[in-house]
């Protein structure tokens, strides 16, 4: 019996001098190089640790950008290819057979400029809402923060937008010197551009990685997210100007839109038609801070479980 109980007290020394060194560093004096731990709290991102990161969140960039178009014949050209069928069609069925007004604006320009900023607001939402399922291989083998995934998506987007605006401000270029010049009326506001284009990129990801955490668990809400895009374009002023809305209730509904006025200021300051408010533009910013926290507080929820349900 002393013999069993000298073993008993030599184990539990053993594991209280493993549990101190556990918290204060290794057997040999030095200290671990990472340490993992659960977020303390909900609303919490690292942002040292997404920086330390940044390699990784590169990769995934270049990820997706070489695998999108990586088997096609026509590769990146699809970036222009797809808003120019987009465009005609748009002039065919609401310009043409609908006769919805541009305010006054050429046809391929108001249309493009809103295509450039719905496509990669919506392109960014979609991709986003797949975080966890379709990662999950990775997620579940080495860890890394799990923003980058849905970050890397809506940086990888930019080259999109980029050459859509490349497309746009051509076609600009095109009717401002030679079909109707001087009659486009650009203004200061322009320089607002990387400002709408970041609120878009905030909104994206906010409703991304909510929908994300909300997928890993109801896979029906993917279905269900994409008729709510579709349908929610037709709710921004994409295809018709906002001053074509003169019934009031209508019109304050349409208001509630954060996309509204980043939309209608880009159209101001470009082509200087449009609705320009300094309240709907704080509006959309101050709705995109809260989805963003609201997005951040599920996330994390979630990440902490989702390898159980995906």
């Amino acid at each position: 019996m002393t013999e069993e109980k000298e073993k008993q007290a030599a184990i539990q020394t053993e594991v209280a001098v493993d549990e101190t060194q556990l918290r204060e560093g290794t057997d040999d004096g030095g200290q671990w190089d990472t340490v993992i731990r659960p977020k303390e709290r909900l609303l919490q991102v690292d942002f040292g640790e997404l920086w330390r990161y940044r390699d990784l969140c590169t990769l995934f960039v270049k990820r997706n950008i070489t695998t999108q178009y990586k088997q096609t014949v026509l590769g990146p050209l699809w970036y222009l290819i797809q808003p120019m069928i987009t465009v005609v069609m748009y002039m065919v069925v609401f310009g043409g057979i609908a006769k919805i007004p541009t305010d006054g604006l050429p046809q391929p320009l108001f249309y493009l400029g809103g295509i450039c900023l719905w496509q990669y607001f919506s392109d960014c939402l979609n991709r986003t809402s797949n975080t966890f399922t379709e990662n999950s291989s990775i997620f579940g083998k080495v860890y890394f923060p799990r923003l980058v995934m849905p970050i890397a998506t809506v940086v990888s987007n930019l080259l999109r937008f980029g050459i859509q605006l490349g497309l746009f401000l051509a076609v600009y270029a095109v009717y401002q010197i030679w079909i109707i010049p001087g009659q486009i009326h650009t203004n200061w506001y322009a320089l607002l551009l990387p400002v709408l284009v970041l609120m878009l990129a905030g909104l994206a990801l906010g409703f991304g990685i909510l929908f994300s955490s909300m997928t890993t668990k109801y896979r029906d809400l993917q279905l269900l997210l994409g008729y709510f895009v579709s349908l929610w374009m037709y709710a921004t002023p994409v295809i018709y100007p906002l001053s074509t809305i003169t019934n009031e209730k209508l019109r304050l509904l349409m208001s509630l839109n954060p996309l509204t006025g980043i939309v209608e200021a880009f159209k101001y300051g470009m082509l200087g038609e449009g609705q320009f408010s300094w309240g709907m533009l704080g509006y959309s910013a101050g709705f995109m801070v809260v989805l963003l926290a609201v997005g951040v507080v599920v996330f994390n929820k979630v990440q902490r479980t989702f390898m159980d349900t995906v």
